[in-house]
């Protein structure tokens, strides 16, 4: 065993000369595991690694594998890319907040066992299981409210229905009724009590029921007058309820939209995203997953401000947006990561899509504050059809942008090997 591993150290020194790599603990380690393999020896500190990066996240291993990374030093920035355990708790809180109705006063029993299991574990949100749950119990609290909403603003229609009715005959019942009365009282007054013997006791009568006549035509047309101003203010109600409904559309479609580019943000992407699936899935209409990320987005950010970086990262939605068909989606994945799903029947056409953006941004320069600011980007494109899972494909269409970014940058590689 000990003639083995000194003729591994032998062996991995004179590797590491012939390929004019420094022999550096890092490099050295590297080296020593991959000799290790072809004498068939199993080296306690090389599998401690591969044992590491199998407790890694999905995202993490692609990440490792992509950039080919095989000791613990290389695989620091990763790691330091993890949320902070202290930040968790807070996180944990604040989704069981999110995901509590706000109209709603069910709460379901799930929920309630859910919300429980996370407050005692709050590092479980970091589970891939845990994640999906989370996601449907998001799901479940918008579908409750909007109920709620709907049924309520039904609740208020029927209500303003049945208030305008009554109105309306009222107030045509206190037209016909002045009406009526006003007849009453030019009968009366017809009558000439002078040619009735002069009898007082019906010149008396006369004039109480003038007065009665004209105290009751007054308060109808009162009466009249009110109920005609109380139907205006239905009215307005009924326009600052309607007013209401298109502002409450309004705050829906905002809630789907990015406030910073106008594209779909990432939950309501993958909300899209399941619709495509299904037709995919009936249909098999073929489309194609394309990762776009702003090339040295950072250092846009640390020289020009981030300000600057807003409004590159808005203007680059817009192109996306402006050239990306109605039928197809567009969404921000997360900083200056975005995604869009294509459809197409030849790929002629998906290239003249991914020419067209390359031209775009290449050709141009982005203007802040008079200065004009080069940008390019990356990406990577899986198709659909390739793949058993709309899952798989994604993951893909991220190992090519790695893949882009890894050989250079600025360019696009399609999963059949293409670049552009």
């Amino acid at each position: 065993m000990q003639n083995q591993i000194n003729s591994i150290v032998k062996d991995t020194l004179i590797n590491l000369k012939q390929k004019g790599i420094p022999a550096t603990p890092n490099e050295y380690h590297k080296e020593f595991c991959n000799v290790s393999k072809t004498y068939n020896l199993s080296i306690k500190e090389c599998k401690q690694f591969k044992q590491l990066v199998s407790k890694l996240s999905k995202n993490e291993q692609i990440e490792i594998e992509a950039k080919g990374i095989e000791t613990f030093e290389d695989m620091i920035p990763i790691l330091l890319n993890r949320v902070s355990k202290d930040n968790v708790n807070t996180l944990a809180k604040l989704f069981q907040e999110a995901v509590t109705p706000s109209i709603s006063i069910d709460v379901d029993e799930n929920l309630q066992k859910f919300s429980i299991k996370i407050g005692n574990s709050p590092a479980l949100l970091f589970e891939e299981d845990i994640q999906k749950e989370m996601q449907e119990f998001i799901t479940k609290r918008f579908e409750a409210d909007k109920k709620v909403v709907k049924q309520k603003t039904s609740d208020i229609a029927k209500l303003l229905t049945l208030m305008g009715q009554y109105f309306n005959d009222a107030i045509h019942s206190s037209g016909k009724g002045s009406k009526e009365v006003s007849n009453i009282k030019s009968q009366i007054q017809s009558i000439d009590m002078q040619k009735s013997n002069g009898f007082e006791e019906l010149t008396e009568l006369q004039s109480k029921l003038i007065d009665a006549a004209l105290t009751i035509e007054n308060e109808m047309s009162h009466v009249g007058e009110k109920l005609s101003s109380g139907k205006s203010e239905v009215e307005a109600l009924e326009q600052k309820i309607k007013k209401l409904e298109e502002e409450l559309d309004k705050t829906r479609e905002q809630s789907t939209k990015d406030h910073l580019t106008g594209v779909l943000t990432r939950g309501a992407y993958e909300e899209e995203v399941k619709k495509i699936e299904a037709n995919f899935e009936r249909n098999n209409t073929q489309y194609a997953i394309i990762f776009f990320d702003l090339d040295h987005f950072k250092k846009i950010n640390d020289t020009h401000g981030h300000q600057a970086g807003d409004i590159i990262l808005s203007t680059f939605a817009k192109v996306l947006n402006k050239n990306t068909r109605e039928f197809d989606i567009v969404g921000r994945y997360g900083g200056e990561e975005f995604v869009a799903v294509v459809h197409f029947n030849l790929k002629r056409e998906l290239l003249k899509y991914l020419k067209r953006i390359k031209a775009i941004i290449n050709d141009n320069d982005f203007l802040y504050k008079k200065e004009k600011i080069h940008v390019s980007f990356s990406a990577g494109v899986a198709i659909r059809n390739n793949h058993p899972s709309y899952e798989s494909a994604i993951q893909k269409a991220d190992m090519l942008l790695y893949q882009a970014k890894e050989s250079g940058r600025n360019k696009i590689i399609i999963e059949d090997g293409t670049t552009i």
